[in-house]
């Protein structure tokens, strides 16, 4: 059964890779051109302290209790929903009109490597990787050619990228829209608390409006030009929002 859950889980990263994270290439040229989806509810949660979301310096965190029961509901790992929650927070506070919610960060999370777990990893208490997550070699076999950006530094590969992390990036979009998520001054693709915030960002970009079909399709779109990958985020999320909402 261990054996068939990580050949799951590696048939959805390499749905995931295929397109990669070269949307600041071409993410925008396909915007518009499907046909919008129903977008999921945008899920919220109960955060620590009435002004946190005001707090300077401070990542948002989600109520203690709250987080155990989302976590047990949905099957997140409650360090990489604590994540998710403040890359939600944060991003709306940011960009307003976007309305994010984190059941579409998670979504991704999982579709990408099952929340970091990828391989058998896990996530520690400061929400680093276990061991480092490197997708498959995007060297044009079976997967988009991108011609090493890094000199290796992220991925290893010298010659060609890979998207790292848990939230799958390639090196050359980490360098453009990578973000400090938890306040230690350093950008990090490998940390969850970084990566989701930078894919939060990404997603409210360019103005869309999360909480519509169009902005929210055109959202998931331009980070993975896949009509499979669209559906599964959708259906994730969706589930996550109602799990998280039946607790008592």
């Amino acid at each position: 059964m261990l054996r068939l859950k990580r050949l799951l889980v590696f048939g959805l990263l390499a749905v995931a890779v295929i397109a990669g994270f070269s949307f600041w290439a071409v993410g925008r040229s396909g915007e518009g051109i499907r046909t919008a989806v129903a977008a999921p509810p945008s899920a919220v949660a109960k955060l620590e302290g009435a002004d946190i979301t005001t707090a300077v310096n401070v990542t948002p965190s989600p109520d203690a209790q709250w987080l155990t029961g989302a976590a047990a509901r949905t099957g997140v790992p409650a360090r990489a929903l604590r994540a998710y929650v403040a890359a939600a927070v944060t991003a709306n506070a940011t960009t307003p009109g976007c309305g994010i919610g984190w059941n579409t960060i998670a979504a991704i999370g999982f579709v990408e490597t099952a929340h970091g777990s990828y391989g058998g990893g896990s996530l520690n208490a400061a929400g680093q990787v276990s061991g480092p997550i490197v997708g498959p070699s995007l060297n044009g076999d079976g997967f988009a050619a991108i011609p090493d950006t890094d000199g290796g530094a992220l991925d290893g590969d010298p010659h060609w990228d890979h998207a790292v992390g848990p939230m799958q990036f390639i090196p050359s979009t980490w360098r453009l829209a990578g973000r400090d998520g938890n306040g230690d001054g350093v950008a990090d693709p490998f940390n969850i608390d970084d990566a989701a915030l930078s894919a939060a960002d990404y997603l409210c970009g360019h103005g869309r409006d999360l909480t519509t079909p169009r902005g929210w399709t055109d959202a998931i779109y331009a980070y993975n030009q896949s009509d499979a990958y669209i559906r599964n985020v959708q259906a994730r999320a969706t589930a996550y929002a109602a799990q998280a909402a039946a607790q008592g």
